[in-house]
């Protein structure tokens, strides 16, 4: 009868472990209530080492070690692909509300530079004048008390376009309208896809 030992290492003669499987080969009790007992270290690297009545039994602990490897490495994809394809959907919604939420920050502190702007100067940019009217005077404005923005950009909403500008308002009972077009850039969207307007 022959058996195989789980994976085992021993040195080699050129310093380095070689890995391998302890055979043992257990032949029937002799007549005298004897039995020998031989021991073999299979190296797996060379299979043409194996006892020659033992390769199949060497080969067979090798498949089974390979088989059970796979095996493993499928079931941890498919929890990964279940976790991403659970996760990922409302990760991706989270951060849109998130854009959302800092797009209506921006727009109300714009608002409220836009009414300093208003005091010093006595009326809104137009719309020829823009955002850039924070940051440099525009011409023939005598009360101008800027920059009232850092830097020398005109600001960009989370997606990275500018923010849209319009004075006079094109809605009733307001002077301005200042909005982003939010995720998709274009005008007319409904729903998360909606522009995002001052109030």
């Amino acid at each position: 009868m022959v058996r195989s030992s789980p994976m085992y290492r021993r040195p080699s003669s050129d310093g380095l472990s070689s890995a391998g499987i302890i055979i043992m080969n257990m032949p029937n009790f002799r007549s005298n209530g004897r039995a020998r007992i031989d021991f073999w270290f299979a190296d797996v690297r060379t299979p043409r080492n194996f006892p020659p009545a033992l390769t199949k039994a060497a080969g067979d602990f090798e498949r089974r070690q390979s088989g059970f490897t796979l095996l493993e490495l499928l079931v941890v994809l498919a929890i990964l692909g279940l976790l991403i394809g659970l996760v990922a959907p409302a990760a991706l919604r989270q951060l849109g509300s998130a854009k959302e939420k800092i797009a209506h920050q921006s727009i109300e502190r714009l608002a409220g530079v836009l009414d300093i702007y208003k005091l010093d100067v006595g009326i809104y940019p137009t719309t020829e004048q823009g955002l850039q009217a924070l940051i440099t005077r525009p011409a023939g404005v005598a009360r101008w008390n800027g920059p009232y923005l850092k830097g020398e950009k005109t600001p960009e909403d989370p997606w990275g376009r500018p923010f849209v500008y319009r004075s006079p308002s094109q809605r009733p009972g307001h002077e301005y309208d200042l909005l982003s077009l939010g995720p998709t850039g274009q005008p007319g969207g409904t729903g998360e896809s909606a522009a995002i307007v001052n109030d």
